[in-house]
C-alpha cells in the first residue's frame, strides 16, 4: 500500500474501493490512490495535482464531472424529497421518456446499478419461458456479480455452484457456436444475453464512422440479427445488454445502430452522467409479468428496491437526455474518438512500434492495445504506458470519452502520448528494466490474488 491514504481505505473497505476496476491493482504505482473531485474531464486528488481523466466515474460520466445544469436538475429533485411513499411524478416522467426514446421499449424497471437489473432480465425470461437455461459469449467479461454469472468465472469462491450450473457459453461471431447450444438443450435455452458489441464489430467490418450502419448487407445480416433469428425460432428471450453501448454508439442505443429489435435490453453507465440508474426494459408482453394487474397470475418478486427510483438520480437522467439530444454529444464521441485513434496510431507509426501499441474499435468507445516485442498481448507493457501517460498527467486505465473532452485535451493527450510511446519503443529496445516503476497491474477476473 503506497500511501496513507490507501491504508486508510483498506483498512475500512474491502479492496480498497467499491468496485474493483478501481483498485490499486488497475492502475500504476504513480497514479493518485484517492480522488477529492471531478470538473469537466479532469479529476483532482487531495494534495491539488491535476489529472486530465479517461475513466470517467468507470465510463458513467459522458457530459463531464460537475455538470451544473445536471447537478441543478438533481438538486431540484432533492427538493421535491427525493424518495417519497408512493411512486412520484419524476419517475413517471423518466420511464415515459425511456419509453419515447428506445423503439424496443414498452416498459421500464428502473434500479441502481447493473448487476440488478441484468439479473433481473433473466428472472424474467425464465418466469415467461418456464425454462431455466441462459446463454452468454464466453468472450463478454461481466453480466453481474450474482451467482448465475460470476459462478460461471474463475471467480466461484462464495458462489453456490447450482446457480450457475444451467449459464452456457457461446463464442461471440460464430452463430454457429450457439446453434450448437440450442440443439444440445432443445426447449431449455430461456434466454440468450450479450453485448451488441465490444472492439470487435458484429458486422463483416466496421460500421461508418459518422455513427450509423451503412446501408449495405451486413446491416440486415450481420451477427446480431443471426442471434435475434435463433432465439426467436427456439422462443428464447433475446436480451442485449447495453450498460456500455447504450447513449454512447447512438442515442437509442446500440440496437437502433444495428438495427435489431430485443425483447429485453439493460442500461446503466451513461445514463445520468454518473448519477446512479440503471434499468431493465422491453416488450410489454414480458415486462408485464413483474406487474400487478393480472388478477389470479403467479407472482414474480422482479426488481423492489426503495432506491430505484430515487427522484435525483432520475433527475439527472432526463436533463442527461436532453443535453444528449441538444448538444449532439453522441455524435461528439464519434468525431473526438475518430482524431484520438488517428493521432495515437500515427505516433505509434512514426516510432515504428504500430504492431505493438495501437488503438482500436469504436471511435465512441475506443480500446488500446499494448504487446510486447514478442507480438504478444502484454499486462506489463500496458502499465508502462498508463504509467508514462500519468507522468503527462493522463490518467488513462482505458479509453472513456465524454463530452468534456474537447481540442484541449485532444492535444494534451496526444502530446502525452508522444512521450509514453517513446519510452514504450526504448522498452521494446532494451527491456522494461529501468523503464517500469510499477508493480504490473492485474485482470480483475482473476482465480487469485
Amino acid at each position: 500500500m503506497k500511501d496513507n491514504y490507501s491504508q486508510r481505505l483498506h483498512n475500512v473497505i474491502p479492496g480498497g474501493a467499491h468496485t474493483y476496476s478501481r483498485g490499486d491493482d488497475q492502475f500504476p504505482a504513480n497514479a493518485p490512490s484517492i480522488l477529492e473531485r471531478g470538473e469537466g474531464a479532469y479529476v483532482f486528488s487531495p494534495d491539488g495535482a491535476k489529472y486530465l481523466d479517461y475513466g470517467m466515474g468507470l465510463r458513467s460520466v459522458n457530459i463531464g464531472y460537475g455538470n451544473k445544469e445536471i447537478a441543478d436538475a438533481c438538486y431540484d429533485e432533492i427538493l421535491k424529497g427525493n424518495n417519497l411513499t408512493r411512486a412520484s411524478l419524476t419517475e413517471l416522467k423518466a420511464a415515459e421518456l425511456l419509453c419515447e426514446l428506445i423503439p424496443s421499449v414498452d416498459m421500464v424497471k428502473f434500479a441502481k446499478h447493473g448487476s440488478a437489473v441484468t439479473t433481473a432480465a433473466m428472472k424474467l425470461a425464465r418466469a415467461y419461458t418456464g425454462r431455466k437455461m441462459v446463454a452468454v459469449p464466453v468472450e463478454h467479461p461481466f453480466f453481474s456479480y450474482d451467482d448465475w454469472f460470476i459462478g460461471s468465472t474463475a471467480l466461484t469462491r462464495g458462489t453456490v455452484p447450482e446457480a450457475s450450473q444451467h449459464t452456457l457459453k457461446f463464442n461471440y461471431n460464430n452463430i454457429e457456436s450457439l446453434k450448437a447450444l440450442f440443439e444440445k438443450y432443445p426447449n431449455q435455452i430461456a434466454a440468450v444475453m450479450l453485448e451488441a458489441a465490444t472492439t470487435v464489430s458484429p458486422c463483416s467490418y466496421l460500421c461508418d464512422s459518422n455513427g450509423k450502419c451503412k446501408d449495405c448487407a451486413h446491416k440486415q445480416n450481420n451477427f446480431l440479427h443471426q442471434v435475434q433469428a435463433l432465439c426467436k425460432e427456439h422462443e428464447a428471450v433475446f436480451i442485449i445488454d447495453e450498460m456500455i453501448t447504450g447513449f454512447r454508439w447512438h442515442l437509442q442505443g446500440a440496437q437502433t445502430y444495428y438495427g435489431i429489435e430485443p425483447d429485453l435490453c439493460t442500461f446503466g453507465k451513461a445514463m445520468a452522467n454518473g448519477f446512479a440508474v440503471a434499468a431493465l426494459a422491453g416488450k410489454r408482453e414480458i415486462m408485464q409479468i413483474g406487474g400487478i394487474l393480472e388478477e389470479g397470475a403467479e407472482r414474480i418478486f422482479l426488481t423492489s428496491t426503495t432506491h430505484g427510483a430515487e427522484m435525483s438520480a432520475l433527475g439527472a437522467f432526463i436533463k442527461t437526455m436532453e443535453i444528449l439530444k441538444r448538444d449532439q454529444v453522441v455524435e461528439h464521441f464519434w468525431s473526438y474518438g475518430n482524431k484520438l485513434i488517428s493521432g495515437i496510431n500515427s505516433i505509434s507509426k512514426e516510432l515504428g512500434i504500430q504492431d505493438q501499441f495501437f488503438v482500436e474499435g469504436y471511435p465512441c468507445s475506443p480500446n488500446y492495445v499494448a504487446k510486447d516485442k514478442d507480438g504478444n498481448v502484454s499486462l506489463a507493457m500496458r502499465t508502462l504506458f498508463a504509467q508514462e501517460m500519468l507522468e503527462k498527467q493522463v490518467m488513462m486505465p482505458y479509453i472513456a470519452v465524454s463530452y468534456s473532452h474537447q481540442e484541449t485535451e485532444l492535444d494534451m493527450t496526444l502530446s502525452a502520448a508522444k512521450h509514453a510511446l517513446t519510452i514504450y519503443q526504448k522498452a521494446l529496445d532494451s527491456g522494461l528494466e529501468g523503464h517500469l516503476k510499477s508493480p504490473v497491474i492485474k485482470p480483475v477476473f482473476r482465480k487469485y490474488n
